[in-house]
């Protein structure tokens, strides 16, 4: 496991029960897993999960496996087993020994699957999808049982090993637990475990032509792995009865320390959508550029954004674990990230919608090089050199022709304002193009206010930033928005319905010189406009915009 800094970590219902398990001598010792599907990029909600299961296992001084689930290969992919590998160790964590696959117990699958036949727990059943779904009733109605639930051991036997040997057709039949068609639960209504799929898998290639179902390879991988605490999402919870039922049935495992599972809620987030299968729509209908484009809640997304494991692990600290499903204030994710960055992030100047600003007693053709901290707060990071000149660039919206009013920081006509580590300057008028649009704004400057008030005593409230015309380096500048219009995007059939249309936009401005070998996925605060990185898949100088300075959602 990786060697963290301990910290003191809120208790929760999970280790409560861990508490218990270790001083009733039920356990001596802690053993999770974090085990996806690789059927698509692992988002925020599964950061949530991996911080759960492999910070539980630091905590407790125990191991967490990394395992792949991977029993359906019409929809995974080994580009989705290496994209979770680097999101799992991006946020920290190692997991304990050789990453698992449930492909790698398909052969003990198998065994246990006959070891229930032989026991008189499972049948072949050749019912039609329509058919399995009338006879397994409603709700308010038991189901009935299936005319092949009588079939002899002996000759379900031999029908199961015509599946595996590939000699009937897919679709055809399912291997089923014989448990009870009128359970008031539905999941324990006779539940398929295996079913026939001619398909390439992309660990045994086609060495099976029979595929576990997800609960009966789960709580078998779990069982064979030797976890002690299975940690899932409320959305398993009835299917733990799945999950007890079959290891109570093995004899390999039908003892008091086999592995048990336990539910927490998973994580809803604010104007996103936590599902897999939403995200890939997402991706195949050309609402998002990638899966890991800056706009979505996948892990991959979000380090391109700019966010820091460190931020995402706090985050998951401070939402917490409970068994109560809710919908969680994006706000505090963004706080997260703002936290750290300010802590951490270098600063830097950039405008964003650049217009010019000559400064007509400054000296032509001089240009002046000043030195600037890194970081106003961290004296022991140093600084960084800016320039100065008679024409820099400042931002459209720092100013007005005429102030509103007394409160008004930025720059107007013959109003002060300093400009970010170097002088006092006063505008004095302006050029527009023929559709009143303002082209360049002139003014003088202090030349005796370099890093100090103006010696006459008189007070210049506003500070704008600006960057130096000859030195500044054109860059793009990519300012995101919340992907959906709707807080809660998931009450709706159809996500593309609550399409924020303005969810990207895209300006061209100028940054400090010294950015031009900023590297991918840094974080910079940009001062007065937020923290920034440069994008890591476009070759050209292009910022995301990673959260603002200051909370807006509620504004």
């Amino acid at each position: 496991m990786n060697s963290q800094n301990k910290e003191v970590k809120s208790t929760n219902f999970i280790r409560n029960v861990i508490d218990e398990d270790l001083s009733s001598g039920k356990h001596v010792g802690i053993k999770t897993r974090f085990p996806p599907e690789p059927n698509g990029y692992l988002h925020i909600g599964h950061a949530k999960s991996i911080c759960l299961n492999f910070g539980t296992a630091t905590d407790y001084e125990g191991y967490c496996n990394l395992r792949f689930d991977d029993t359906n290969p019409s929809k995974e992919d080994i580009e989705y087993v290496n994209s979770i590998k680097k999101d799992v160790e991006w946020l920290g964590f190692d997991w304990d020994g050789e990453i698992k696959f449930s492909s790698s117990y398909f052969g003990r699958f198998y065994q246990y699957a006959e070891e229930l036949i032989s026991k008189g727990l499972a049948y072949v059943c050749f019912l039609s999808i329509e058919e399995t779904r009338v006879f397994r009733g409603t709700l308010k109605e038991s189901g009935e049982n299936s005319p092949y639930r009588e079939t002899s051991i002996n000759e379900n036997l031999i029908l199961f090993r015509k599946m595996k040997a590939g000699e009937l057709k897919e679709g055809e039949c399912v291997l089923r637990a014989k448990i009870d068609m009128s359970s008031s639960f539905m999941c324990m209504r006779d539940p398929t475990l295996y079913r026939i799929r001619f398909e390439m898998h992309h660990q045994t290639n086609n060495d099976w032509c029979i595929y576990p179902m997800y609960d009966f390879a789960h709580c078998l991988g779990d069982a064979i792995e030797g976890i002690t605490h299975s940690l899932c999402t409320l959305e398993f919870q009835d299917n733990r009865r799945i999950y007890d039922w079959t290891l109570e049935n093995l004899d390999d495992f039908n003892v008091p320390n086999r592995p048990h599972q336990y539910e927490f809620s998973r994580l809803n987030l604010e104007y996103a959508t936590t599902s897999k299968r939403k995200l890939k729509l997402l991706v195949d209908a050309n609402h998002v550029n990638s899966w890991n484009d800056p706009r979505m809640p996948t892990i991959s997304g979000l380090r391109r954004r700019g966010y820091t494991a460190a931020s995402i692990r706090d985050f998951c600290e401070r939402i917490g674990v409970s068994k109560v499903n809710s919908l969680t204030d994006i706000s505090i994710l963004e706080s997260s990230i703002r936290d750290d960055l300010n802590n951490s992030a270098p600063r830097s100047m950039a405008v964003i919608n650049p217009i010019k600003l000559v400064i007509e007693n400054y000296p032509e053709g001089k240009i002046e090089s000043i030195q600037a901290p890194i970081h106003p707060q961290k004296e022991e990071m140093g600084t960084r050199e800016i320039f100065f000149s008679r024409e820099i660039y400042i931002d459209k919206e720092d100013f007005l022709e005429v102030a509103p009013n007394n409160k008004y920081k930025r720059l107007a006509i013959n109003k002060e304002v300093r400009l970010r580590n170097s002088y006092v300057v006063k505008a004095s008028h302006f050029d527009s193009d023929n559709d009143g649009n303002i082209k360049t704004i002139y003014c003088t400057y202090d030349s005796d206010t370099l890093g100090k008030n103006p010696s006459d005593g008189r007070k210049v409230k506003g500070v704008i930033h600006y960057v130096e015309s000859t030195k500044a380096i054109n860059a793009e500048f990519r300012i995101y928005d919340r992907l959906f219009l709707e807080p809660n995007p998931a009450k709706f059939d159809d996500l593309s319905s609550s399409i924020n249309p303005n969810s990207l936009e895209i300006k061209n401005g100028f940054i400090e010189p010294n950015l031009f070998n900023a590297k991918a996925e840094k974080a910079y605060q940009f001062e007065r406009e937020g923290y920034f990185c440069r994008d890591s898949e476009s070759e050209g100088l292009v910022f995301n915009k990673t959260v603002g300075l200051r909370d807006t959602w509620n504004q």
